[in-house]
């Protein structure tokens, strides 16, 4: 029997999720009814204005840590439950923010962070004096997207809640009160953008497979059109027209066609060449031919984490209302076996014209990279590109989940990008790139083979994509194998998805690239 495709479905593009938690910044005052959150220094004192307020608080929280034996140390924290000496405060959390004389170096992620784990799903006033800091406006910024990084949860197809499960994140309404609450609010309206987009890029990756397929993902890049930026999808007809035959290759076993998502923000100089931001969005991969083991495989769903965080920075970038000129592009498929798939032995003509011998079909994610990265710099004429794919299980055991793996041509976008990484948090490490890796992947019978074998994968594959790009164009590739899914619990993330990236080439770009 012929194999028939699903019929794509009709009907307007799905919501982005954008928000779990309300925020708003307020002058110092009385606490509204509900937890009352308040910082000290190793001191264990509140601050001089909100002693004023509230007589009463610096004995309490000095009796309550000697109790506890609480030193306001960095991380620390303690709750006082129902104290008597506030009237309407159910909870009071003291968080400890360690010596003022690190108040220069202090993490204001993590102290929002730690805020919104203490009073996840109820009403909260934070009392936040920051004294000794230059600009206490932006560590509130900081704060504020600290807290809604935290918050968020992904617990869309839980249809009973446990009567011990965490209160819901969508209830949480933090107020940060301080001395120059204006000033926390022009501070903070560009991080909740990206805060937004660290959501989307969260919601994409957690999706189950059976929801997210090709044509689904991209109606959820559609949606960004209600902010302004443009979006193109060019179907599977049209690729094989273009003559992208190595990304079509990689979705041929699949019952769901491939598709190319192409998004522009156009917040520049008409005249001014964009920033090229290309994702790999594997909606799953089960290795194709050449099928995982079954232990694990389910995580496959994540396989389109690079995809994911160009749509997320794309809805900060909209957001945000950045003055940079951006394109992002995603190729997006599904890697399946099927009697239509690719087999180890083809031989593949890219878009390129460059030929490729199939050697594993495990190693499909280069090869939609491959294809967009040629068709993008040669429509658009980039500045710059930047790729992103969970491409390699060896970059896990070469950075673990602490780095990404940062492959470039340019020693100046690499040096950008290591630094904007130390900004946001979200971290780089360079690895090499040489003529004696790439001879790794010539091949016998074809310009080259899709993997250069166990030694350096994680390098050979970062070999594979340059030769779909220009020697004069900076280029850089992020495999982020190890920082896109399957995240480790931090004071910004308990999910599955870290929605790593997005905060990365936010920071790069509104370093280097606006203006």
């Amino acid at each position: 029997m012929a194999r028939r495709k699903p019929a794509s479905r009709k009907g307007p593009a799905r919501e982005l999720r954008v928000s779990t938690i309300r925020i708003d910044h307020q002058p110092l005052a009385r606490p509204q009814p509900g937890d009352l959150v308040v910082l000290v220094r190793e001191d264990v004192a509140p601050g001089a204005e909100t002693a004023k307020l509230l007589p009463g608080l610096g004995a309490l929280i000095q009796r309550a840590a000697a109790a506890e034996t609480f030193k306001g140390k960095a991380g620390s924290a303690m709750t006082i439950t129902a104290p008597a000496e506030l009237d309407g405060v159910g909870r009071l959390h003291v968080i400890g923010l360690g010596p003022a004389a690190e108040a220069g170096k202090q993490d204001w992620r993590a102290v929002g962070g730690a805020v919104a784990a203490r009073v996840s799903g109820r009403q909260a006033t934070v009392f936040a004096e920051l004294p000794g800091l230059s600009d206490p406006g932006e560590a509130l910024a900081a704060m504020a997207l600290g807290a809604r990084l935290r918050a968020y949860s992904f617990d869309r197809y839980k249809t009973k809640k446990k009567d011990d499960a965490e209160p819901d994140a969508k209830a949480t309404r933090i107020s940060f009160m301080s001395l120059n609450p204006e000033a926390a609010r022009l501070a903070d309206a560009p991080w909740a953008a990206v805060a937004e987009g660290v959501t989307v890029t969260r919601d994409l990756v957690n999706e189950p497979p059976n929801v997210l397929f090709p044509a689904e993902f991209a109606r959820r890049a559609e949606a960004l059109r209600q902010h302004g930026v443009e979006v193109e999808i060019l179907g599977e007809a049209q690729l094989r027209e273009i003559g992208m035959r190595a990304l079509v290759a990689v979705g041929d076993g699949s019952v769901h066609d491939s598709c190319v998502a192409l998004m522009r923000w156009n917040g520049g100089a008409p005249d001014a060449a964009p920033v090229a931001v290309i994702g790999k969005g594997v909606c799953f991969d089960s290795g194709g031919i050449s099928i995982k083991p079954a232990g694990g495989m389910e995580d496959m769903k994540g396989d389109m984490a690079g995809a994911a965080t160009v749509v997320g920075l794309m809805h900060a970038l909209a957001r945000r209302n950045a003055k940079v000129n951006v394109i992002g592009a995603i190729g997006l498929t599904e890697n399946m076996p099927d009697g239509k798939a690719q087999r180890p032995g083809d031989i593949i003509t890219t878009l390129s014209g460059q030929t490729v011998e199939m050697v594993n079909s495990d190693a499909e994610g280069r090869l939609v990279l491959g294809d967009v990265l040629w068709y993008v710099q040669d429509r658009y004429k980039p500045q710059l590109m930047i790729d992103l794919a969970t491409l390699t299980g060896a970059v896990l055991v070469a950075l673990g989940q602490e780095h990404a793996g940062l492959f470039s041509n340019s020693d100046e976008l690499a040096d950008r990008l290591i630094s904007a990484g130390r900004v946001s948090g979200e971290k780089v490490w360079r690895l090499p790139l040489a003529p004696e890796y790439d001879k790794l992947i010539d091949s016998k019978f074809a310009d080259m083979k899709n993997t250069g074998g166990r030694h350096g994968g994680s390098i050979t594959a970062a070999q594979f994509l340059q030769r779909f790009v220009r020697d004069d164009l900076p280029w850089a590739h992020l495999d982020i194998a190890g920082t896109g899914m399957n995240a480790p619990k931090t004071e910004l993330n308990t999910s599955w998805s870290s929605g790593w990236g997005v905060r990365l080439l936010d920071q790069l770009i509104r370093d280097h690239y606006e203006g």
